[in-house]
């Protein structure tokens, strides 16, 4: 792959090829068929996750451990070429495996018998209609109770031997092929009313269910944001078995850089016509993120990003109203050029709107063509469409067209550079401006737009803001320069991943430092080093590895006796030395459970050694045998992951300092070598830069609140205050720590999964999570030494709040050092107690008990006001 997955997506893509390996196994050996989807929101990266697929199911995986199905074949269907062709090139951006003579688009030239093996085929509903050139000749439905379709007489198009659906009934009648049908937005095609039962199957269901003579798709994936309708039809089919569905968490997404943080809502404040004011603050908008994002690459030296604007309008624009719109843009802008303005309406050609002239261009040219700064369209432009750089949209649509608003937003959410900026959310937020709109009925669209695609069937996105209006923050200048240097020394923690391998990661972090100078060598060094783990391995398990060397050059079967003469059967014993196949089999699979980098470079290195006693073919075939013997036993491979993740620790540790210095694209890197282990892992907090956040709080009525403003807050607006919403809880407690004495600043952590925010790890239901303290503060001893305290008001009538204490506790035993004060309060019987975690034995009490409120009412709490 070109792309490095997120930990969610390598996931999915592990559990879809266990789905299709069990599908594949029992359909060649009992006929039966099978159906699974892949659900995730829009925006997750689902054409990446299928292209990560494809290449294990043609080619193999060893992160997978899936070996290559050479009987695949692959149809990817939706019902519309265009996206068909969108994916098709994004299957080829992701991949470094997949070439286009792999990915084949079905056109009516296609005259094959059969599909072949290692390939993908792009086929649409159109192509499979009755007036398609692919299917005329044949009907699958001639006689649906015998099950024989029937070719209809001196219909067969000219030099075309076999129709489409021939071509699919050959193919998975074949036994050499294994046929997975892919539905792309599969929700789609997929409806069923009481109507529809009297008629026909849809073009779809009779694709995945057969028809006449055509057989049943033997593998169905569906992959959309919504897959209800498809699972609905597939559980129906009573011959197809449902695999377990394939769910990413939505949360997940957004926590990964993957989604733009922040919405920003603006309109008018009062009535009148305001579309040429706002238009003209889009402008605005649109030039101020120019000019960020010219800033932010430069210093990071990356390519530019180029933003965009989408300009919405109705279904029926009118052309003059456009027109004087486009002089607003241009009276505006005074650089903007003709060719920096396009359309994507459903009429193809060049379009006049007053004095300008609009070319059109279709949807998936538009984020690669940088020269285009103004977007001009009608609803979500396409299924599947989505344009990371576009970060501004102006919507002419009235107040009555919400679905057309939020959805065509909804495709604009992705972050430009694939990752979060760290610290500053001007660079994480997309701002729409919507003209008809006002205080009554835009908090509508806000809440469809916490919601994956602007959709309010996907599910919400839990760390996504939808603002209204908002003020920006940014660093307080008052804050001293101490202050931000304990700050960024603070260590958050990220969660770990469940298909960690830690010689992938040392070898991965081995190719970083090396690429950045800071361990010459590094790869070298790593492999040599794992080279002395496996001798070392080789002596401690010896008797272990001889047994298991003897199973390599060994094969044992049996042999049937039957005697024709009183009809016994006998089973005789038999082993016989194991060939060359064999070996190599063997030392594959061991590759896979070592690595297979550092198995070659072991096997060099072993043959090397024993160069003087064999032959070159024959050192490296000893090798080969050892390292398979190697791989055989389970103790030698924890004791190389234990000795791996020693000395990526160590190199991670020793290179901290320099690693902070270099440049945000860089440190992601190394903050996703970090997350490629089985333990969470310690990270430094990065300084926030720029925050985006509410004033008001916006009422049903419409009506606004002002929040309370605080001060010495970390982030402020131009007075510096901060505004936030606190519960009774937590205004106690602000109150209260202010009031200390040396109090100096405070931070409100964010809930969100930034790299601005302080995360503790804690183990709930055996399963990793996050928890992010409410409070960190700041304060000066007498001797003007400079404190750390985090305060957390926390609820124990919920679920998590031992998971969460327990985990308080583990962070403040391993980083206390950093802090003065690690508080978990809570009320009660009616007074807010606390458990202060930098106290040895109250960790000990609480990683021993089984009931949080009994821990707050124990003599190791005490009253957090006095």
């Amino acid at each position: 792959m070109k792309f490095t997955l997120k930990d969610y997506q390598t996931e999915a893509v592990a559990d879809v090829l266990t789905n299709m390996h069990k599908a594949k196994k029992r359909w060649h050996e009992d006929g039966d068929t099978h159906a699974f989807s892949l659900t995730a929101t829009t925006g997750a990266g689902k054409t990446v996750m299928a292209a990560a697929v494809f290449e294990a199911l043609f080619y193999g995986e060893d992160d997978y451990d899936f070996e290559a199905d050479p009987t695949a074949t692959v149809i990817w269907f939706s019902d519309d070429p265009s996206l068909n062709e969108q994916t098709r090139f994004r299957l080829m951006e992701a991949s470094d495996k997949l070439n286009y003579n792999d990915l084949v688009v079905v056109e009516n030239s296609f005259s094959h018998e059969s599909f072949e093996s290692g390939k993908i085929y792009f086929l649409n509903t159109q192509k499979l209609s009755k007036n398609s050139l692919l299917v005329r000749g044949y009907d699958p439905d001639a006689d649906e109770e015998s099950g024989q379709g029937d070719l209809l007489a001196g219909a067969r198009p000219d030099l075309r031997s076999h129709t489409i659906w021939e071509v699919i009934k050959n193919t998975i009648e074949d036994p050499n092929r294994t046929l997975y049908l892919v539905l792309d937005e599969a929700h789609r095609g997929m409806g069923a009313s009481k109507s529809d039962a009297a008629k026909k199957s849809t073009i779809v269901k009779r694709l995945i269910n057969g028809a006449g003579s055509v057989p049943a798709m033997p593998v169905v994936l569906g992959i959309s944001a919504t897959v209800e309708r498809f699972i609905q039809a597939m559980s129906v089919v009573k011959a197809r078995a449902l695999l377990p569905n394939v769910e990413v968490d939505a949360i997940r997404v957004q926590n990964s850089g993957l989604l733009k943080d922040t919405i920003v809502l603006e309109i008018p404040d009062e009535t009148g016509q305001f579309d040429t004011v706002l238009l003209r603050r889009g402008v605005d908008k649109l030039r101020l993120s120019t000019e960020a994002w010219s800033a932010y690459c430069e210093s990071e030296g990356l390519k530019p990003v180029i933003p965009l604007m989408v300009l919405q309008v109705p279904n029926k624009p009118n052309t003059d109203d456009l027109g004087r719109a486009l002089d607003t843009l241009f009276d505006n802008w005074p650089v903007l050029k003709s060719s920096n303005i396009a359309h994507v309406f459903g009429d193809k050609t060049n379009i006049k709107f007053g004095s300008h002239t609009v070319f059109h261009i279709k949807p998936e040219r538009v984020q690669d063509e940088t020269e285009i700064r103004i977007l001009l369209a009608k609803d979500a432009i396409s299924t599947g469409w989505d344009c990371p750089r576009a970060e501004v949209m102006v919507s002419f649509r009235p107040a009555k067209d919400k679905t057309h608003i939020t959805q065509l937003l909804g495709r604009m959410v992705r972050t430009p550079l694939a990752r979060r900026i760290p610290g500053n959310e001007l660079l994480n937020t997309v701002d729409c401006l919507l003209p008809f709109y006002d205080k009554t009925n835009v908090k509508a669209v806000a809440d469809a737009l916490m919601h994956g695609g602007g959709n309010e069937s996907e599910p919400t996105l839990t760390g996504r803001k939808v603002l209204i209006n908002p003020l920006k923050l940014l660093p307080n200048p008052d804050i001293k320069p101490d202050v931000w240097t304990a700050f960024s020394n603070l260590p958050s923690q990220l969660l770990p991943q469940r298909a960690a391998k830690p010689v992938k990661r040392l070898t991965a972090l081995a190719h970083e430092l090396a690429q950045d100078s800071l361990e010459t060598d590094a790869g070298k060094i790593a492999h040599a080093e794992m080279h002395k783990v496996l001798d070392a391995a080789s002596i401690r398990f010896s008797s272990e590895i001889q047994a298991a060397r003897k199973d390599v050059l060994t094969v044992e079967g049996v042999s049937l006796r039957a005697s024709l003469g009183n009809k016994e059967i006998s089973f005789d014993a038999f082993v016989e030395d194991a060939d060359f196949a064999v070996i190599e089999d063997a030392y594959r699979r061991a590759a896979r459970f070592i690595s297979p980098d550092l198995s070659r470079t072991y096997a060099d290195y072993l043959a090397d050694k024993n160069d003087s006693a064999y032959s070159r073919e024959d050192a490296l075939l000893e090798a080969h045998t050892d390292i398979a013997a190697l791989g055989l036993v389970s103790e030698v491979g924890e004791y190389l992951n234990k000795e791996a993740d020693g000395l990526t620790v160590k190199w991670l540790t020793a290179h901290r300092v320099a690693i902070k210095n270099l440049n945000d694209e860089r440190q992601d890197i190394y903050r996703q070598i970090r997350e490629m282990s089985k333990e969470p892992q310690d990270v430094d907090v990065m300084p926030p830069r720029t925050w985006i956040l509410p004033s008001t709080v916006l009422d049903s009525d419409g009506s606004e609140t002002p929040l309370p403003v605080y001060n010495h807050h970390l982030m402020t607006d131009d007075n510096r205050g901060f505004p936030v919403e606190l519960n009774q809880w937590e205004i106690k407690v602000l109150d209260k720590e202010m009031k200390r004495a040396g109090f100096e600043a405070w931070y409100r952590n964010p809930e969100r999964a930034s790299q601005d925010s302080l995360a503790i790890a804690y183990m709930d239901s055996e399963e990793h999570k996050l928890l992010r303290p409410d409070f960190v503060f700041f304060a000066r001893k007498p001797d003007g030494d400079l404190v750390v305290d985090i305060v957390d008001p926390h609820g124990i009538h919920l679920s998590d709040a031992l998971p969460k204490l327990r985990g308080l506790a583990e962070y403040a035993e391993k980083h206390e050092v950093f802090y003065r004060r690690i508080e978990s309060i809570s009320e009660v019987d009616g007074k807010l107690r606390l458990l202060d975690l930098t106290n040895g034995l109250v960790r000990q009490a609480v990683l021993k008990s089984d009931d949080a409120r009994a821990l707050f009412r124990s003599e190791y709490a005490e009253d957090y006001l006095g």
